[in-house]
């Protein structure tokens, strides 16, 4: 329990400490390693009744100060000069007045600061996004693969050399100036995306919802649409991140069991969110330049315009994931359409069209339990659960694991089976 306590306690500080000290250290690797030594340091000397006022600044002093000694380590092997290691933190040592300048207002600002670092056009788009979960989000490897749909030894290879590649371009430590913010903007937003859709559905561990990436992930998509006022796709991916916020407390049950859309007590959805959310999608579309962010917000708010999951508008929806066909075409933008399609035209048409998705989706736990619906309602029981044995094989969080159990029972007490396939 005291152990799953602090780690709810650093991983929510993570963004914000690794984030500050790069900017420290201008090298992400010392960075992380120092954050991990401070972590070590955290779990040693937090107690309940004896907590930290600030932990993140505790965090950064401790990480900081192990940067530090790595750093003179590292200079007596080299047999560097010791003025070298002084003019390395520019003349200023580390600590001074750091306890009274660490406040929420200067670090927090760090983590967007380190997006566009971790963005930066000298990495392929895969690489910067990659590196973005990684650093920012504190995301594993595992994760992140899951999110790409790749083997992780693949991901692995992919953020090292994206390290590799950065610190070969000794890059300054900085916020980019407005032209280098304007080219990087695009990954920055994909970034913040993925970092919130991790937190909204988690790909492992024991929970489904992880709010504190949820909430980050929502607070610099804010700083970016304050950066740039008049860019319709950064409203479209703040009004998308918040409609879907909107609906945490009814995506579990009260056992932590994972509800589908279907069954989700409407009525606890936060309408101040949703009210947000089509407030700024309004003002992103009025400028007629739709994007993928736009178009996925358009579909989230469908879906909070009917007060009963059976009044939900299939045909608006359809037409929406049409167009993002076209804008994004991938796997999983696919799969979603096809869950539609079989609202409107049942599922033999829409199993016949999973057939294309079998090979890119062949890890990914939503394509067998969107496959295993289909069968059960054609009334194939034994296919339908090795399709949901499949769904189990590849879930990634325990709550996401009970589900699909609990679809499996159902079957085999042949029961009218739940369409598994909806999002929660």
């Amino acid at each position: 329990m005291q152990s799953a306590w602090l780690s709810t306690h650093l991983r929510a500080a993570r963004p914000r400490v690794l984030a500050a000290l790069n900017r420290a250290f201008g090298d992400i690797d010392l960075a992380e390693d120092a954050f991990q030594e401070a972590s070590l340091k955290a779990l040693k000397s937090w107690q309940q009744d004896a907590f930290p006022k600030d932990p993140a600044a505790w965090l950064i002093v401790a990480g900081r100060n192990a940067g530090i000694d790595a750093f003179r380590k590292k200079s007596r092997e080299t047999l560097s000069a010791p003025e070298d290691l002084e003019q390395a933190f520019e003349g200023t040592h580390p600590e001074d007045e750091l306890t009274r300048s660490l406040d929420q207002s200067v670090y927090r600002d760090d983590i967007l600061r380190l997006l566009f670092t971790c963005c930066h056009p000298v990495l392929r788009r895969e690489q910067q996004i990659a590196l973005s979960l990684k650093i920012v989000a504190g995301l594993s490897v595992d994760e992140i693969a899951r999110a790409f749909l790749v083997q992780p030894k693949t991901m692995e290879q992919r953020i090292t050399r994206a390290k590799k590649r950065l610190q070969a371009a000794k890059l300054p430590y900085e916020e980019p100036d407005a032209k280098a913010r304007t080219e990087r903007f695009s990954a920055v937003a994909n970034a913040i995306y993925l970092v919130f859709n991790e937190g909204y559905s988690a790909s492992q561990g024991p929970e489904l919802i992880r709010g504190t990436l949820c909430e980050e992930a929502i607070r610099l998509a804010r700083l970016l649409v304050r950066l740039y006022p008049e860019e319709p796709e950064l409203r479209g991916l703040l009004a998308l991140c918040l409609i879907q916020h909107s609906r945490r407390h009814a995506r579990l049950n009260s056992n932590g069991e994972a509800v589908t859309l279907e069954d989700q007590d409407r009525t606890v959805w936060d309408r101040k969110l949703i009210a947000e959310g089509n407030i700024l999608l309004e003002a992103a579309l009025r400028r007629a330049t739709p994007g993928p962010f736009q178009i996925e917000a358009a579909i989230a708010a469908t879906h909070t315009r009917s007060t009963r999951y059976e009044e939900t508008d299939w045909m608006e929806i359809d037409r929406l994931y049409r167009a993002l066909e076209v804008i994004r075409p991938t796997p999983v933008v696919a799969l979603n359409r096809i869950v539609v399609l079989a609202k409107l035209s049942g599922p033999l048409d829409a199993l016949e069209q999973l057939k294309r998705l079998e090979t890119p989706l062949q890890r990914y736990a939503s394509y067998h339990a969107v496959k295993g619906s289909f069968l059960a309602e054609l009334g194939k029981t034994e296919e339908a659960r090795q399709a949901f044995g499949k769904a189990l094989d590849h879930s990634g969080t325990d709550a996401e694991r009970r589900h699909v159990q609990k679809v499996l029972s159902k079957l085999d007490d042949a029961d009218l089976l739940p369409n598994s396939g909806k999002r929660s």
